[in-house]
């Protein structure tokens, strides 16, 4: 029963940090990438994100076009939720691993929104390239910063754009052969610990 009562807790925590990261990521791109802050759904993303961002908004500086509040607390959030996830698991409360974990899950999950909101790019171009509805807005203003450089390298052949695919390539090699998974390995990060991994 104990088991079983951990179980269902680790999973509830998971989906709670992971969503509450994810939001914050969200956040974070939109100001990396310039999004138009006046789209609905960014302001929406920013109300739900303040309450958590709030406190550290004051302490934190933001470097450029980078909000490092917004970094912060997925961090600590993210680190919280393994705290809690591996106490419950038998294991120790804190340990100084658990901030290289949370990194690289905060890691994985900025490439994973870049890989969604990629694909929804690729459909949308397709479906209605010159859409002006919200999410439209928002997946051409998070994407184009991470589309422009790659069409230096591959220019648009007859119409069409297949710079994208050295985008993915790239998402694709970071996440499974440079950066992630040889860090989740290197730093002993417990397979199914965070969402995503």
């Amino acid at each position: 029963m104990i088991d079983t009562l951990a179980s269902s807790g680790i999973y509830i925590i998971k989906t709670l940090v992971g969503l509450a990261t994810y939001l914050l990521l969200v956040r974070f791109l939109m100001q990396a990438s310039r999004a138009n802050y006046y789209n609905p759904i960014c302001q929406g993303i920013l109300r739900a994100t303040a309450i958590l961002t709030g406190p550290l908004a004051r302490v934190v500086p933001s470097w450029g076009r980078f909000d490092g509040a917004t970094l912060v607390t997925a961090l600590l959030i993210q680190t919280l939720g393994i705290c809690a996830i591996m106490s419950m698991a038998g294991y120790g409360m804190f340990a100084a691993v658990y901030l290289v974990w949370s990194a690289v899950a905060l890691a994985n999950s900025l490439l994973s929104i870049y890989f969604f909101v990629l694909l929804a790019y690729v459909i949308m171009s397709w479906i209605a390239p010159y859409s002006s509805q919200p999410v439209a807005e928002l997946i051409r203003d998070l994407a184009e910063p991470i589309c422009e450089p790659a069409r230096r390298i591959i220019p648009p052949l007859g119409g069409l754009d297949f710079s994208i695919i050295l985008v993915f390539v790239g998402l694709n090699l970071l996440q499974n052969f440079l950066l992630i998974l040889p860090l989740a390995r290197a730093s002993g990060l417990p397979t199914n610990l965070v969402m995503g991994l």
